[in-house]
């Protein structure tokens, strides 16, 4: 750096940067996780993340030229911690021993976590590769064990719904100590390892989901265009031209129907939760003590989030895009749902306690999209009766 840089950097940060810490490049990491985590890649800004370090947005380029360069970097630096937790482990740790180092590292770095469930899809092809690379690595690790010690069909599912659970801890703010947090999320992977995905052949049955609504009209033909673009592409690089060309109308002619793409997604993002709302309506109205009600609500949410699995990856990960008026509530609705599980639970549970119960509630919906995905979400009464398994592994 030469004096000149140094001087800028003087008068941008003030006196405190005559002691510049020498860490300053991971302070960045570490700020600029968290906030792409919150908001997501698309809003979040350089002038923000240097203002979370406390230093100018001209200092934060010096050590990354671009928003992009920065992002890369610090969806590696996760992935390399918990590949560095394992590489820490002998050979021969056993399997709460392996989860318990993975947990240490995601609750640490709690709030920078949520980047991998949502934002990873902005990464352009050859870092993707890279990172999910480490990943593998990950899940070798963890399978390889689970197989040693509880051999039985679906490993790497398992190990996979495992690592679901655990990293649920980066995708809400239920507050504990971070031992009973830990303790907890290590309780509940262990278990979700060594569950038979065979253990609720059956439970499909339970399940009475309302058809797919059926577009009947232009306006819910653009809505059920969009939403597969949302999920694949994320909604702030998806064009009106795009969803207009799936629909096959000129991109003027859907402002007829929606006055602008954010409209699009607070419909896509009310429907999902009308849906999910009746599922789990159903399924209580169906169920009978309370174990069997946490069985009859865990295969509804699986079936819901396989049928429509679109709808709800576009639900959840965009909602903090959405205007704070439209997002309140949806919010609403949110803790509306987990409050029902958590009070399902606990009625099966005694013991628990109200974080304790909606911790674990979210290790389920963790274990959910994580085997959803291991499993290309391909939609069969197997695959669903397997991950409701694995879920009840985690809850009961």
């Amino acid at each position: 750096m030469s004096a000149s840089d140094g001087a800028s950097d003087a008068v941008s940060a003030g006196p405190a940067a005559a002691a510049r810490p020498r860490n300053r490049k991971q302070l960045i990491v570490e700020a600029a996780g968290q906030v792409f985590s919150a908001r997501g890649y698309h809003a979040a800004s350089m002038e923000e993340i240097a203002a979370g370090v406390g230093i100018s947005a001209a200092a934060l380029y010096r050590h990354f030229p671009n928003k992009y360069a920065l992002f890369a970097e610090c969806a590696d630096v996760m992935v390399d911690r918990l590949v560095a937790a394992l590489d820490q482990a002998p050979p021969e740790a056993s399997l709460h021993d392996v989860l318990a180092a993975l947990t240490r590292v995601t609750v640490a770095h709690r709030a920078a976590g949520g980047l991998y469930r949502w934002e990873a899809r902005y990464l352009a092809p050859v870092d993707r590769r890279r990172v999910r690379g480490k990943f593998g690595q990950v899940v070798g690790r963890v399978t390889e064990v689970v197989r040693r010690e509880h051999p039985a069909p679906e490993d790497r599912l398992r190990a996979v719904a495992a690592l679901g659970a655990i990293g649920s801890i980066t995708m809400h703010h239920t507050s504990m100590g971070v031992r009973k947090i830990e303790n907890l999320l290590v309780y509940a992977a262990t278990r979700v390892a060594a569950t038979d995905p065979a253990a609720a052949a059956g439970s499909a049955g339970l399940v009475e989901l309302l058809a797919p609504p059926v577009p009947r009209t232009r306006r819910a033909e653009i809505l059920a265009a969009a939403v597969p673009l949302f999920a694949r592409d994320g909604f702030a690089t998806v064009t009106n031209g795009q969803i207009a060309q799936a629909v096959g109308l000129a991109p003027s002619a859907l402002y007829r129907h929606y006055p602008g793409k954010v409209d699009i997604l607070v419909a896509a993002c009310l429907q999902a939760a009308g849906l999910l709302g009746q599922a789990v309506e159903r399924s209580l109205h169906r169920a009978g003590d309370p174990r069997d009600t946490v069985l009859a609500l865990t295969a509804a949410y699986v079936a819901y989030s396989f049928e429509h699995n679109a709808l709800t990856s576009v639900a959840e990960a965009e909602l903090g895009g959405l205007p704070a008026d439209v997002r309140r509530p949806l919010l609403l609705a949110q803790r509306e749902h987990i409050a029902v599980w958590e009070q399902q639970l606990r009625a099966a549970r005694p013991e628990l306690d109200p974080r304790q119960a909606r911790l674990l509630v979210h290790a389920g919906f963790g274990v959910v999209v994580e085997a959803g995905r291991a499993l290309r979400w391909r939609d069969t009464v197997a695959h669903r009766e397997a991950v409701t398994a694995l879920v009840i592994g985690a809850l009961l």
